[in-house]
């Protein structure tokens, strides 16, 4: 590994960052060699130091309002009306992130790291990824159920992108992970064959909804059959649900809703149940609240994260998270929206993998660091929680990262910090590949930051 970050004592922070303090030892430090090689593939002509970025907020209708939500809180936008449901800090075109130009105005974080990609991104990241950032920074602000959907593969991207280029408007794949802040809830792949008999035998508006064959040959399949026959059975059904005519989900899911609010007198309707008349009072009429009895429902603790490959269904449903991901914004929707929905491409694309998402709590790096790395090079995230007082130091990496600064005051030293590195709620940093960086909390309460950057494991 090539990426680290060392821990010091709680006194007051001095000079003389840039000298390797964090290098002596440690899980996954650069080692002297490793430096002098690093130096070695420098550019004559070195990058400036930190930057505070500015991100971007998008503004969609799922999104939590004014103080509710943790986007406006970190944007400044507590006083508006409108939903702030993503903060973005990243390259991507659809919404970019900008910094201060020397000139007095404002350049996008793309356009700057063109400029110079092999100082400001490092030569391993540039030479795989081009002159862009490889991951997309996001935190999410969710108050209602996004979109069933999946993402696609480098190989469909493509086809897509080249296909329909003003509803796929990038190339690339976008696999993607999740923090949550808040308790998060969300549907994630296909529940388990013993589940899914439990769906075809105790839903019956589901049931009438998915052909007798198909139905047959599920209920007949064994747990650990597993392969390309079971997911050939629940392609078909869940492509024949899909598929349903308006007014054949209408009165589907009608049934259903009359039937859960009848046994709801008489039994406790399971969290499941409850979701689903949660989603239809939403969505009425939409198609993804009985595909909803298809995915598994997962709750995340803080603390906790999922992560999500190419052509998995999934769907956010509560809550707030750090998001990080592919740069990319394809999105193949089939339910719970009113936008576009691709049901034949998001049909044929996915896996049909039966089993629960994977939780990922994170590894411990030292103290007060904890490390999420997903199965993807473009990135992984560092999360920082710092008591008063104490300080933490991240030693030079091969690449680029993105620090924001969830909670808390305190100050960042690093070379060509601007502004005497105070850093506070809100703030977002720029920090070019071969930066130490030193973070002290120091206001009167814990001081938490996220960093997104390339996944280490790519500089092994």
């Amino acid at each position: 590994m090539a990426s680290s970050s060392t821990a010091t004592s709680s006194a007051p922070m001095g000079l003389g960052l840039g000298l390797g303090l964090g290098a002596m030892g440690g899980l996954g430090l650069l080692l002297p060699a490793d430096r002098d090689r690093d130096r070695e593939l420098e550019p004559c002509s070195p990058p400036r130091g930190v930057l505070r970025l500015r991100g971007a907020v998008q503004h969609y209708e799922w999104g939590s309002r004014g103080d509710a939500s943790l986007v406006a809180r970190l944007a400044g936008e507590r006083g508006e009306g409108r939903p702030c449901a993503e903060l973005w800090m990243g390259t991507h075109p659809a919404a970019p992130s900008s910094l201060a130009d020397e000139g007095g105005g404002e350049v996008s974080l793309r356009e700057w790291l063109a400029r110079n990609p092999a100082a400001l991104l490092g030569r391993a990241v540039t030479a795989r990824w081009g002159g862009d950032l490889p991951f997309l920074f996001k935190v999410l602000s969710v108050a209602q159920p996004l979109s069933i959907q999946a993402h696609p593969d480098r190989e469909l991207a493509r086809a897509l992108h080249a296909l329909r280029p003003t509803t796929y408007r990038d190339a690339n794949h976008k696999p993607e992970m999740a923090i949550a802040v808040t308790e998060f809830r969300a549907l994630c792949g296909f529940v388990s064959i013993q589940e899914l008999k439990d769906v075809l035998r105790t839903v019956p508006e589901v049931r009438m909804l998915v052909s007798k064959e198909d139905a047959a040959k599920l209920m007949t399949a064994k747990e650990h059959d597993g392969g390309i026959g079971v997911r050939s059975y629940l392609q078909s059904a869940f492509t024949k649900l899909m598929a349903t005519s308006k007014e054949g989900v209408s009165e589907a899911i009608s049934k259903l809703k009359s039937r859960l609010n009848g046994d709801s007198k008489i039994r406790t309707i399971t969290e499941k149940e409850q979701l689903i008349l949660s989603l239809e009072q939403k969505y009425p009429g939409d198609v993804g609240v009985l595909s909803a009895f298809f995915f598994n429902y997962v709750k995340l603790s803080p603390g906790e994260a999922l992560y999500i490959g190419a052509n998995e269904p999934h769907a956010y449903l509560s809550g707030e998270c750090v998001e990080c991901m592919a740069t990319s914004d394809n999105v193949i929707r089939a339910g719970l929206t009113p936008k576009y929905k691709d049901v034949q491409t998001l049909c044929s694309m996915l896996t049909y993998k039966q089993m629960f998402p994977e939780i990922l709590r994170g590894v411990s790096v030292q103290p007060f660091v904890t490390r999420y790395t997903p199965p993807f090079d473009e990135f992984e995230v560092d999360r920082y929680l710092l008591p008063q007082g104490e300080s933490v130091t991240m030693s030079p990496v091969p690449g680029p990262s993105i620090f924001l600064v969830m909670t808390g005051e305190g100050e960042i030293q690093a070379d060509g910090m601007p502004d005497e590195g105070k850093a506070k709620e809100g703030d977002v940093f720029f920090v070019p590949p071969r930066t130490e960086v030193k973070l002290h909390a120091s206001g009167s309460g814990r001081l938490q930051l996220y960093r997104a950057g390339v996944n280490s494991r790519f500089f092994c």
